[in-house]
């Protein structure tokens, strides 16, 4: 962590950056925050631009570039905050945010308006108003520790932290959703395990994106994980340029399961502005699932879901009803209809659908900032 690359200098000693790269850090700077661990840095190619690895850690020019959205917390997380950095979205569960720092930081991240950032860090007392509000609603069962990446704290405050969630008697399961096994597997110290293993249940949720990154390391980091007896998932952000292929991603969950990680999520990158070269259509991780159905173990196959404030939609045919032009419908789990602004890629009608399809589609919802949706059919309602 004291070694991280924060400088375009520092960055020099692994690779020459393009162009692109050099008016990236420039550009970016004072807007959202670059570090990469020397871990990590050496999983990079120096000489190609476009390695996975290098691509999601390294600015660019194109976070630069217009973007026909400019959200900064599409999942509607601070409507969802009762306290500070506690987002209480599904009535049974909890997303608690215990730091906004991170090792590295990706440049799809969800939470970019808060990573890195001072006033988002915690301090024990607000640690305890989280824990207070925990406590005080009986209907939590799960709670997730999140971030940043809650394994940028010590493991005191990690032993602390578990220990006053397990002295809640509703509090079933505690989830931990970190990067550190990615991006920093010595971190996955036997000393930090024997804690998770004195909490029990406790279950980690790691975010591996790209082959290269199913390292030794990483397997020994997550091999103690398991010997310690915390289950361990992946959540896959799907991104364009680095895993948008079903050879790509085949090769990803077969990396995984042989690491005896469960494939969990497939994410359609959100809608967080700046981020438009690494966002992909819909029909493509369609496309990509309907490839690995039949060709992988039936656990290797991660859920494809779309996150929203109305909770994650599943992207299948069940729950999308089909294309306006540029924004794909869907129904929500919830019952709500949601407009997820999707450009149409070329040559594809797999979502097109009738108008006769559209009418119960009374009231429609769309990310903050994006259009009301007007349709041959008459105009749809945005809430």
């Amino acid at each position: 962590m004291r070694n991280r690359i924060r400088s375009a200098d520092a960055l020099g000693d692994w690779l020459v950056p393009t162009k692109d790269e050099s008016e990236g850090i420039r550009g970016t700077e004072g807007v959202f925050q670059w570090s990469i661990t020397p871990y990590y840095a050496s999983l990079m190619d120096p000489n190609d631009p476009s390695c996975p690895v290098r691509r999601q850690v390294v600015p660019l020019d194109d976070e630069l570039a217009p973007d026909f959205v400019g959200v900064a917390d599409p999942l509607e997380e601070v409507a969802h905050s009762p306290v500070k950095n506690l987002i209480h979205n599904y009535r049974d569960r909890v997303a608690f945010c215990v730091t906004s720092q991170c090792a590295i930081y990706c440049r799809y991240c969800l939470r970019k308006r808060m990573v890195g950032e001072a006033e988002f860090m915690m301090r024990k007392d607000e640690l305890r108003d989280a824990i207070a509000y925990i406590a005080d609603h009986p209907e939590i069962r799960d709670v997730l520790l999140t971030g940043g990446d809650p394994l940028t704290l010590g493991d005191a405050n990690i032993d602390w932290l578990l220990t006053e969630l397990r002295a809640i008697e509703h509090v079933d399961i505690v989830r931990i959703g970190s990067r550190m096994p990615v991006k920093l597997p010595q971190r996955i110290t036997p000393e930090l395990c024997a804690i998770l293993e004195k909490h029990h249940p406790v279950w980690v949720n790691t975010h591996f994106n790209h082959p290269k990154e199913l390292t030794p390391e990483a397997g020994a980091a997550i091999d103690r994980l398991l010997r310690a007896g915390v289950p361990v998932g992946n959540q896959t952000v799907l991104l364009k340029g680095i895993n948008d292929s079903p050879d790509v991603m085949r090769e990803l969950c077969e990396g995984l399961v042989r690491m005896r990680i469960r494939p969990y999520y497939l994410y359609q990158a959100q809608l967080i502005g700046g981020t438009a070269h690494l966002r992909t259509s819909i029909e493509t991780g369609m496309h990509i699932m309907r490839e690995l159905q039949g060709h992988l173990t039936g656990f290797a196959i991660p859920k494809y879901v779309l996150d929203t404030p109305f909770g994650k939609i599943p992207l299948t045919r069940d729950y999308i009803v089909g294309r306006d032009g540029d924004r794909v419908l869907m129904k929500s789990t919830r019952g709500a209809n949601w407009a997820e602004p999707n450009p149409r890629p070329a040559r594809s009608s797999l979502l097109d659908v009738d108008a006769d399809a559209w009418p119960e589609l009374d009231e429609v919802v769309c990310p903050p900032g994006t259009q009301t949706i007007s349709m041959e059919t008459g105009q749809l309602a945005v809430l």
